[in-house]
């Protein structure tokens, strides 16, 4: 039986420089989010320290070697979002647990070696990447990466489950209901029935993805049967969470190395503007500048600052959590606080919201990266 990685123990290559390899695109429909994010963290990378591989996930799930240039210059401007396409050749990983090579193979020639590599930085966002889906693979292997393991990974991406977990933990919630499948093919009035009982407004989500995608706010009974389908085009399980009417907070939660607790950035607050933007939807999140910004610190009570920070970081315990999270909230006009959601793989482009907060926490951008990593080189892969 091989014995889980040791951590700390990686292998440095021959320069002494860290070789990670960045993982990013994938199957799911927030690909070109993932390759803006990836773009972001090459650009921060210190390249005296760290040996990058860069490595591609199309949409029908091939690996393919990247260049790192043309990486860095991914973009949402321009009306263009950013793709993997499929290639000749593809990147695949050596077989065995405790093998951390990858290697290039393509029809009719032999394999290619790209090395073994200390550390993985999976930049993917929702299903077949966030899910936990990637780190199971990675557990499997024995190779080091960054963020939350399997189960966290997979609870965080389920918006049901996430919240059910919440809920045991005592962590305040609002009301929904959650539809399956099966219960959206059985009986839709049943299930339209159930959603009735939360009163409008009421937000409309893919049970598991992220980015905004799929999400309808509905105002009138008679749009929600189309809002649920198209969620159902992202995912067929939806969420039909209770409009709340409060700010919306966010929080950046970092790991630290065990036995230390985990720490909680300054909250900051996403203020949308006016306009064609009644919530803080895809376009306002990546591809309109002027739709959204965020305060941080938020301007709040100093309870109110402390409870969130609190909280954040026990939601990022609750679903077992590791290396970063973000962690989102409804601040009420009484000045109660409610868990929407957290994210265990978050935007991570400069100016994407989580290194924005710990940037006014006073961890900047590079840092927070090379932060990570530590932590990825210095847990051990298996049972832990």
């Amino acid at each position: 039986m091989t014995e889980p990685a040791q951590p700390g123990t990686a292998t440095r290559g021959q320069d002494g420089r860290i070789r990670v390899a960045v993982l990013f695109g994938g199957r799911s429909s927030e690909h070109a989010v993932s390759c803006v994010t990836a773009a972001g963290v090459l650009k921060a990378m210190d390249r005296d320290r760290y040996d990058v591989v860069p490595v591609g996930i199309t949409r029908s799930g091939q690996w393919v070697q990247m260049d790192d240039a043309r990486v860095q210059a991914f973009s949402l401007g321009g009306g263009t979002l950013p793709a993997i396409e499929d290639a000749h050749a593809t990147v695949v990983t050596a077989p065995g647990a405790g093998s951390h090579e990858l290697l290039v193979t393509a029809p009719g020639e032999p394999p290619r070696s790209l090395g073994s590599v200390d550390v993985v930085f999976p930049l993917l966002h929702g299903p077949f990447g966030e899910d936990g889906t990637i780190q199971g693979m990675l557990e499997l292997l024995g190779v080091p990466y960054v963020g939350a393991g399997v189960l966290a990974s997979a609870v965080g991406m389920d918006k049901d489950f996430m919240k059910i977990v919440f809920q045991h933990a005592g962590l305040p919630v609002g009301p929904y209901e959650a539809i399956t499948d099966r219960q959206w093919a059985a009986d839709r009035a049943a299930c339209l029935q159930r959603v009735g009982r939360l009163g409008l407004p009421v937000f409309v989500k893919p049970a598991r993805a992220g980015s905004s995608m799929g999400i309808t706010r509905v105002t009138d009974p008679a749009a929600l049967e189309a809002a649920i389908e198209t969620a159902r085009e992202h995912d067929p399980k939806v969420v039909v969470e209770a409009g709340i009417v409060g700010r919306e907070i966010e929080c950046a939660v970092l790991d630290r190395p065990s036995p230390e607790r985990p720490i909680a950035s300054l909250p900051g607050e996403i203020v949308v503007a006016d306009g064609q933007h009644t919530f803080y939807d895809f376009d306002a999140k990546y591809v309109d500048a002027q739709a959204a910004a965020l305060s941080c610190p938020a301007d709040l009570p100093a309870g109110a600052t402390a409870r969130i920070r609190q909280l954040a970081v026990e939601a990022f315990e609750a679903v077992a959590g590791e290396g970063l999270s973000r962690v989102d909230f409804f601040y009420t006009p009484e000045g109660d606080l409610i868990i929407n959601e957290i994210n265990t793989m978050p935007g991570f482009t400069p100016i994407s919201m989580y290194p924005q907060m710990w940037a006014a926490t006073g961890i900047a951008y590079p840092e927070l990266i090379d932060q990570l990593l530590e932590l990825a080189l210095g847990r051990s892969t298996g049972l832990r």
